[in-house]
Order: C-alpha cells, then structure tokens, then sequence
C-alpha cells in the first residue's frame, strides 16, 4: 500500500505499508523513516527494526532475512539495498524515471516504472532484462511470484482494458497474454506455488483466478453488483486453498476456491432456494452473461472495517498456528480478524495494533475503531497519481516554514496544524525551536538510455553471501540507527 500514489495525507506520517512474501512481517514507511514488525503474536506488534531516517515512501523485506528494499520520497528514482541487520547500505541504483513499486523473491528483484520493469538478479544486483515501453501503469501495477520453480511476473498489458502479461524473469522470456477484464487491471496477485493468478478491473464486481502458465480461467468470485468499487489488494493464503480481497468500501471478502463438484450439495429449504436451484439448471438455456453470473462465486467469509473510504492492504496469515486475516489501513492501524476455515461466516475483530507501534489499552485499543469512524474519508479515486507527485515540488511544508525547517513530528504536534504552532509561538517561526531534517542529496541523472540502471557497488558482491534460501540465519532482531 504506497499512500505516495494520493499524495500522501497530511496530518498521517505513514507513506507505505506492506507485508512481506510469507506473510510473518509488516514493513511500515513513514516520513521520518521505517519500521519492521514482526506478526508471530495477535496481542502484540512487536518492532524488529527502525530506521530514522528520511521519507520512506517504498520499503520490503526479503522473506524474514536481513535484507531490504528502500525508496525515499525525496529521491524516488534511486533504489537502496540495505542489510538491516548490519546496519549497511550494500548497494544501490538509479533510474530513468520514478519508482512505484519493487518486489523481491529469492532469485530476482522487480523495479516498476511507469513504462519500464528492470529485472534484477538478486545475488548480485546485476540489471539481467529490461522491459521496455509497457502500457503506461502509473500506479506501479505488478506481481512477483515469490516461487522458485515458477518465478514469473505478471503486469498489466493495456491501459485501456484488462490484460496480464506473464514473464518468465528466470528464462526472461514472455510466457502468455491473459485477457483477463474488459476493463483495466485495478490489482492482481500470485498465489505462493505460482500456479495461480487473481485479477480485479478498476469496475471492482468480479475477481478472477487464473491458472499459471496457460492463463485458463479457474474461479470467478461476484464481490458485488450494486456499486463499483477500487480493488486495494489480493491474497491468496499459504496453501491457495482461500482468496481474500479488500477495496474502499468496509467489508473485506474471504473466497474458498473449490471446485464445483467438490462443494456440498445444498438442501433447499424454502421457495427462494427452489428457485434458484431451478435457475441454475437452466441456465444453459440463459444468454452467456446471465448465465456465468449464477456460476459465479460469492464470498465464504467476510469482516467488516470500522471505516470506508481509504485505502488498505489486507493477507491471509498463520498467526500462532490458526489462520487470522490481516487487514493494514491508511487510518494507520493494524487489525486482526479470527477466520473460521470450515463455516466461514463474518470474522471477528481480535486485535488492532497502531501501525507506529505505540502501545494501546484496552481488549482492543483506546482509539480503535470508535475513534477511526470519526475521521475524515478521502475520497480513494481521482487523486493524482504517485508518479505525476514526486514530479511536482513537495508542498508538506508549509510556505512560511523557514528554509531548511520541518514541523517537528511530536506526539504533541502529530495532528496539530502550523497555524495553531504559531498561535502558541507569538513571535514567530524564528523562535520555533526548529529540528534539524538532514537531507540525502538527490540521485544522479540518469545518464543512458540503453545502459539500463544506473548505480551498483562493489558491496553489491556482499548480498550473495546472504543464505536467501535459509530464513532462520538473519533471524529477526531489535536493531536501530540513531
């Protein structure tokens, strides 16, 4: 979830939040830095790592090893790969245009422009294929399997309707040309194995689930048909066997992918029930489009958000052995949910932790979900992109901020506006104890089309030292740069 794409909300710090690939941490980008969470507990958010830093807009962790993938929203075309553990910078690259998105697996690392994917050979950093002159993607739109053996990343193949487009980044070959919407891509999502892909469009009605390499379409979930809405994310859980899927609206849906002849047959129990096991059956005598939506699936569990209206990423996680559907919102909380794999039904609220860590009272917290309604929705369309704002002069600070000062980021100050800081300092921003924001300077131009990447390190040798294919040797560990 890069809260950059919307310009970012002025009175949140938070910039970025995602999982990792196993679902076992939360990395959080805010704009003085970043924080790494661990998800191994339902009542508590235990901190693995900060970094006091700059505004970190992108951030992901490599499974639970030591390595990470960070972007700054001051420099949004250089790429930095740190070792978190060590507290080093083992490499980094600029690029042609701004970042989006970056995904990592254990053989490759993706960096998403907005008409270009470089496909980087993790061991070494070394650029291996350059994708050129994809469909214009100004949100960053695309998805690494995080699989050995099907190591494929799909990305959308139009603009103007709803094709994938699979790569093999393994053989960097294309693989196949998915038409998967009439209307444009909105999210997607491999399953664990590589074997499947989700797909939503930006109408949001119908999610589908594809097979992987021959693009076969497999399962076709209804979310809804009253109202369209924009998809946020998808999630396949550990073995495939659930599909859970968020958007701007308060309900997030669970689908169990099944088969036809696997599920139950149901009892009809009144007159509605008749009627629609007679539709059914005839439904082959129906026109195509009336047909495949009483083939369609519906959802096999739900929860309900205490707010609508922003945006979230959700997952499907062990947590201490049972699976939990995790939900990580713009409002800046973390929300835990019970799902009940064998009746489904509506998931209940367990936990919700505060996505900068701070500890709350109470079974849920002091200012959870009451205090969540409350606040303002933006709206989760129409904003400008993230692209076109890293392009435009940041206007965070207020114009009569002296140069070079930043509004300190307090608790006291966190929510409260320059002109009320004013009105408690009469004489002025000059006697505004001003803290200090020291700058990175800005990447270098990038200086060749054909060369591809820009950047790289003798350290980069380093990050082929590190056992990416054993986890338990960079165990997760309580580490900050001051």
């Amino acid at each position: 979830m890069n809260l950059a794409s919307q310009g970012g909300d002025s009175s949140s710090n938070l910039l970025f939040v995602n999982f990792n690939q196993d679902c076992t941490s939360l990395a959080v980008g805010t704009k003085t830095g970043y924080k790494l969470f661990s998800l191994s507990s339902v009542d508590k958010l235990d901190q693995i790592y900060e970094n006091d830093s700059e505004d970190i807009c992108i951030v992901e962790r490599l499974f639970s090893s030591s390595l990470v993938a960070v972007v700054s929203l001051s420099s949004p075309r250089k790429l930095k790969v740190c070792h978190f553990k060590k507290g080093t910078e083992i490499c980094n690259y600029s690029y042609s245009n701004t970042i989006l998105a970056v995904k990592l697996n254990r053989q490759r690392l993706i960096v998403c422009l907005e008409e270009s994917l470089y496909i980087h050979n993790i061991r070494d950093m070394k650029v291996l294929h350059t994708i050129r002159d994809t469909p214009p993607n100004p949100h960053g739109l695309c998805a690494l399997s995080v699989s050995n053996d099907n190591c494929y990343v799909a990305y959308p193949g139009s603009n103007q309707i709803g094709e994938v487009q699979i790569f093999d980044t393994v053989n960097l070959r294309a693989v196949t040309m998915i038409p998967a919407h009439d209307n444009p891509l909105a999210a997607m999502a491999f399953n664990p194995q590589g074997t499947k892909i989700a797909t939503a469009s930006e109408k949001g009605t119908v999610i589908r689930v594809f097979s992987v390499p021959d693009g076969q379409k497999l399962f076709e979930f209804r979310r809804g048909v009253k109202r369209c809405v924009q998809i946020n994310s998808l999630a396949f859980n550990v073995d495939s066997a659930f599909l859970c899927s968020s958007s701007n609206t308060e309900t997030v849906h669970i689908f169990k992918l099944e088969n036809p002849k696997d599920k139950p047959q149901e009892e009809a129990h009144g007159w509605m029930d008749y009627f629609g096991q007679a539709l059914k059956s005839s439904a082959t005598y129906l026109p195509s489009q009336v047909s495949e939506m009483f083939n369609q699936g519906r959802a096999y569990a739900t929860c309900r958000l205490p707010v609508s209206g922003l945006k979230n990423v959700c997952a499907l996680a062990t947590i201490q052995k049972l699976p939990r559907l995790v939900v990580a919102s713009q409002d800046g909380f973390l929300y835990i949910y019970n799902l009940d794999p064998a009746d489904g039904g509506e998931c209940t609220l367990l936990k919700q932790h505060r996505l900068d860590g701070k500890q709350e009272s109470g079974p849920l917290s002091d200012t959870g979900p009451a205090l969540a309604q409350e606040k303002s929705s933006p709206s989760s369309s129409g904003g400008v992109t993230y692209a076109a704002t890293v392009r435009q002069p940041q206007q965070s600070t207020p114009e009569n901020v002296p140069p070079g000062k930043h509004l300190p980021l307090t608790p006291e100050w966190g929510a409260e506006s320059f002109a009320n800081v004013l009105r408690r300092n009469p004489g002025g921003p000059q006697e505004i104890n001003w803290p200090q924001v020291d700058r990175e300077p800005e990447s270098q131009p990038y200086e060749d089309v054909d060369q591809g990447a820009v950047g790289g390190s003798p350290e980069a040798a380093a990050i082929g030292q590190l056992r990416l294919d054993d986890d338990s040797e960079f165990p997760p560990m309580t580490h900050k740069n001051d």
